[in-house]
């Protein structure tokens, strides 16, 4: 077993303005006589650790010394993350917008970062809209000169608004792009408190009211949709990307590309969604994708949601309908009737099982069937 003591961790620090290496160690003379021989290595009250100056050549004096008599750890100092290997990301209509005089747009680099890093456009939209949202709080201060007072303040204000602690996550996320990524200011703000993650049970609909959904719909388009979404178990994002050759009818499956994560997968076709899909394309007759908008472009997603809430309007439902229940529908009937979870996995494309293990817990089927302790007692 390594010897503890013979252990020291970076870490990146930024301190008067300047980048730092910070060094974390257990109490050892040998360790604490080595550091004395670094360049000018000084003590940080406030990160509770000794630091020097992050260079180089400091980081190659470093290692030089401890090599062979202690472990360096450097998990949190390197990392080497490759860039996200997803389509080109164009988000040209940022840089374009007709803005007012007043307005502090994100900085040029900010958006060229989240090309190059391949960002998808919906997390590059909400990081660059989060980011604006902070810097023009705070208009008058230069944004390199914002600190974590001004981060925390502002933190402070949404909590209290009542915003949803995923928000503020995206929020601080946000910000330590630019200033960790763009800028190249590792850890800058690790300091920042997070809220906790909330550990909410994802909202479905009964199979009644999927059929109410379905038969309350305008046209065959938006049966289509509706039926896709909750037959399929998809994202809206990923129906809105559908085209027409992802309809594999022959093997009944729907083909999935560049799904969350740039994965793709393959999912259920509906007997029944395939018939209305074939009546459907002999009415509207789509070029490329499976749903398009005006001039045969992409279907907006808000129109997806408009046809979700519009339909639950009609069919009496009075809590609010989202197009991601029914993918969370999709799932927990799935469940409730006996379908392995690993396969609810794939069909969902998860990442881990213990996602897809969330609907255990509103599998309404399996919780009737736990008979209740109080009833075994004579």
């Amino acid at each position: 077993m390594r010897d503890l003591h013979l252990h020291i961790t970076l870490k990146h620090l930024f301190i008067n303005n300047g980048k730092m290496i910070g060094i974390q160690f257990y109490p050892n003379k040998l360790i604490h006589k080595l550091i004395k021989t670094l360049p000018s290595p000084k003590w940080s009250n406030e990160f509770n650790m000794v630091y020097i100056k992050n260079n180089k050549g400091n980081l190659t004096q470093l290692f030089d010394t401890f090599r062979g008599i202690a472990w360096v750890d450097t998990r949190n100092f390197i990392k080497d993350k490759p860039i996200k290997d997803n389509p080109p990301l164009n988000i040209d209509s940022f840089r374009t917008r007709n803005l007012s005089k007043t307005f502090k747009a994100c900085p040029e680099e900010f958006l060229t970062k989240l090309e190059l890093k391949r960002y998808s456009f919906n997390t590059a939209k909400s990081y660059i809209s989060s980011f604006e949202k902070f810097i023009n709080r705070f208009h008058k201060t230069p944004i390199n000169q914002l600190t974590e007072i001004e981060i925390r303040k502002y933190l402070k204000e949404l909590h209290d608004k009542g915003v949803s602690n995923a928000y503020l996550h995206l929020v601080v996320n946000s910000i330590k792009f630019y200033y960790e990524t763009v800028l190249d200011m590792p850890n800058r703000f690790y300091t920042i408190e997070r809220p906790r993650i909330e550990k909410k049970l994802p909202k479905v609909l009964s199979v009644e009211e999927i059929k109410l959904l379905i038969n309350n719909t305008n046209n065959i388009k938006h049966k289509c949709i509706i039926s896709l979404l909750y037959s399929a178990g998809l994202r809206r994002s990923e129906l809105i990307n559908l085209k027409i050759n992802n309809i594999d009818s022959k093997r009944m499956l729907v083909f999935v590309a560049h799904a969350k994560g740039n994965k793709d997968r393959y999912t259920i076709l509906s007997e029944t969604t395939l018939t209305d899909l074939r009546e459907y394309y002999k009415q509207w007759q789509p070029k490329y994708y499976l749903f398009e908008g005006i001039k045969g472009k992409q279907y907006s997603s808000s129109s997806i949601g408009n046809i979700v809430n519009q339909a639950a309007k009609k069919s009496g439902i009075t809590k609010k309908v989202t197009p991601h229940m029914l993918r969370h529908s999709f799932a927990t009937h799935l469940l409730e009737n006996n379908t392995d979870l690993r396969y609810i996995q794939a069909l969902l494309g998860h990442n881990s099982s213990t996602t897809t293990e969330i609907y255990t817990q509103v599998a309404i089927k399996h919780v009737q069937q736990v008979i209740s302790p109080l009833d075994y007692l004579p």
